[in-house]
């Protein structure tokens, strides 16, 4: 019994954190391409492992919801798609399936990764504060 009472104590002084949805590791050769973000279920997220105070709105939890449930296939799968010529940004993303890893430009893109690329880039601009 003081054991559960210890462990719930623990619990509450440390806090719950959320589940993470994803890790998005992007970079390439612009000064703004090197981006670590991960983001939780409750909207939280981390740019280049510091935690950001201003959280997701409501409308991009539901799209890194959707994103997160459409790369359970590919990231199963651990897709590796590689960049063609002219390739700027690169991106290696990790949930709780697997990884995939592309680049802006590869070849044979599930639509899953253009609506991903899209995300990073505004919650980069938006909650991370980077320029564009």
């Amino acid at each position: 019994m003081w054991a559960l009472a210890a462990a719930l104590v623990l619990v509450g002084c440390s806090g719950v954190s959320a589940p993470d949805l994803f890790v998005v590791q992007r970079s390439g050769s612009t000064p703004q391409a090197q981006l670590t973000l991960l983001v939780d279920e409750e909207g939280g997220v981390t740019c280049d492992g510091r935690a950001m105070k201003q959280k997701l709105a409501d409308p991009q939890i539901v799209k890194a919801r959707e994103i997160q449930e459409d790369l359970q296939k590919p990231s199963s799968s651990h897709l590796s798609l590689p960049p063609r010529a002219g390739s700027v940004l690169h991106y290696y993303v990790r949930d709780e399936s697997g990884t995939v890893r592309f680049s802006d430009n590869s070849a044979g893109q599930p639509s899953v990764l253009q609506k991903l690329q899209l995300f990073v880039l505004q919650t980069g601009q938006e909650i991370c504060h980077q320029a564009a």
